[in-house]
């Protein structure tokens, strides 16, 4: 259908368009994508077998929808890429505040143009993606915004009075008329604003200050709420539940591949940190461990959840611990360190709700502890167990209680790090016999040291600035003899 040519009313019935509600064409386009195969929700990843079948259930059922989930489970993502299942253009009247069917107008606008100018009514057309509309929902949010009220100035503009319809100033939601509507937060809405939503979602008529109008309004609501908010900040109330057809959980990503995917494609990093940062694979990995091991630590409210912006702005974080290092350095590329992980603890502090416990610790040290045992699990699935009737760690066990120890620098320069580690006699013979790819030994190296250090084979002192290893017994007999010195 050429959209450029089609300008009235009469023009648009002889072209024999039809007009459908928004959720009979939001089934319709969905019933032809899922019968080519195409993707539906493109850039959403763990949900394929669990979220997106149930809102494809929900929407070929033309239900409104409620996504239930901690934050950072990508409501609202899903929630915008809905436009997807839209027609590319759909007519209204022009002018038209309320999005006015050209065949079905709902408001005075609408059908005073009708009655004027018949098959002559200028028609206008508006893409999918002027058809989204999305409201965070905070207490200060009135009836006025969301349903409409009666405008003064409007009255006095066009010298009417108040018992007439046209004095009305419409809100977001009549406005949203033939269109996705989407309320973020919803039980952060105040109970009485959610009670002007009951005959909107059931009958799908409005009424404002008195002013019985029956508009069949023509619209898909999606919900977005967090478990947290019921008892934090607010409830959904029942009556307004009970109306929404389908509630769907969501949920974080239960496999470590998923999550670096989710990663991958949602940091922002800059084209020189892309090409010039060689990124070890087992770094990504161990970046996401760091954040399943916060979602299940005793330190952390796990009601509160720890959103996948953790992982991402860690990784955001990373990669510049590693570029600024470089560029310190005068360094015309690099490879990510271990030690560039202390440089992601602004990224997790920020973004976990401590509980007391976690409180008494402190953030920093709760980060410090959630590497931590990220590391000792991919040691675990690496490097054997020590064990003090095995000789694997002899040789590096003699080297540092002869009192040796190694500092490794945030700011070392790339052959310094090197010199460095080489200088351990045994630890790269142990990652060489074990990690085939020779680039990403040093970061297995260092993976090594810091997993003998968390099982208390050695020693290890940390500051923002850098990694000490040493001798363990020798250590505590400095601090013992320390003690009795005081």
């Amino acid at each position: 259908m050429d959209y450029n040519k089609i300008k009235t009313v009469g023009q648009l019935k002889a072209a024999g368009y039809q007009s459908r509600s928004i959720k009979e064409e939001v089934r319709s386009n969905l019933v032809e994508k899922l019968k080519s195969g195409e993707k539906v929700f493109e850039g959403i990843l763990g949900f394929d077998q669990t979220v997106i079948p149930d809102i494809q259930r929900a929407l070929l059922s033309s239900h409104n929808i409620l996504l239930l989930g901690l934050r950072g489970q990508a409501k609202t993502k899903i929630a915008r890429l809905l436009t997807q299942l839209l027609d590319e253009y759909i007519p209204i009247i022009t002018g038209s505040e309320l999005n006015d069917d050209p065949f079905h107008p709902i408001s005075r606008f609408g059908l005073d143009q009708i009655e004027k100018h018949g098959e002559d009514t200028p028609i206008h057309w508006i893409s999918k993606d002027e058809r989204y509309v999305e409201k965070l929902a905070t207490p200060d949010v009135s009836v006025a915004d969301l349903i409409g009220d009666v405008d003064p100035i409007k009255a006095a503009t066009l010298k009417l009075p108040y018992s007439d319809e046209r004095v009305i100033h419409f809100g977001l939601v009549p406005r949203s008329n033939k269109a996705i509507f989407v309320i973020n937060e919803l039980p952060d809405l105040q109970p009485r604003i959610q009670v002007s939503l009951f005959n909107i979602l059931q009958e799908g008529d409005i009424q404002i200050r008195g002013f019985k109008l029956r508009m069949p309004l023509d619209i898909i609501f999606i919900f977005t709420a967090n478990p947290e908010d019921y008892t934090n900040r607010g409830s959904i109330i029942t009556p307004l539940k009970d109306r929404i057809e389908s509630q769907i959980l969501t949920h974080y990503p239960t496999d470590i591949k998923i999550a670096q995917q989710i990663t991958s494609q949602e940091a922002k990093l800059s084209e020189d940190q892309q090409k010039n940062i060689e990124v070890p694979e087992i770094a990504r990995e161990l970046l996401e461990r760091v954040v399943f091991a916060a979602r299940e630590s005793e330190y952390i409210d796990e009601k509160s959840g720890i959103s996948a912006r953790m992982s991402i702005t860690a990784f955001e974080n990373l990669m510049s611990s590693a570029e600024r290092r470089m560029l310190i350095n005068n360094e015309k590329n690099t490879t990510l360190r271990l030690t560039d992980f202390w440089g992601v603890i602004p990224a997790i502090t920020g973004k976990a709700e401590l509980v007391y416990e976690g409180e008494q610790e402190g953030p920093h040290n709760v980060a410090i502890y959630l590497i931590q045992d990220a590391i000792e699990e991919v040691f675990d699935n690496i490097f054997p167990k020590p064990d003090e009737d095995s000789d694997e760690y002899e040789v590096l066990r003699m080297w540092f209680s002869s009192g040796n120890s190694i500092h490794l620098g945030a700011d070392d320069q790339d052959k310094e790090f090197r010199i460095k580690l080489d200088a351990v006699p045994g630890l790269k013979k142990i990652v060489e016999g074990l990690v085939k790819d020779p680039k990403h030994h040093y970061f297995f190296m260092e993976i090594l040291l810091n997993g003998l250090a968390s099982k208390e084979v050695l020693n290890f002192q940390l500051d923002r600035q850098k990694i000490e290893f040493n001798d363990l017994l020798s250590q505590n007999f400095g601090n013992l003899d320390q003690d009795l010195f005081n």
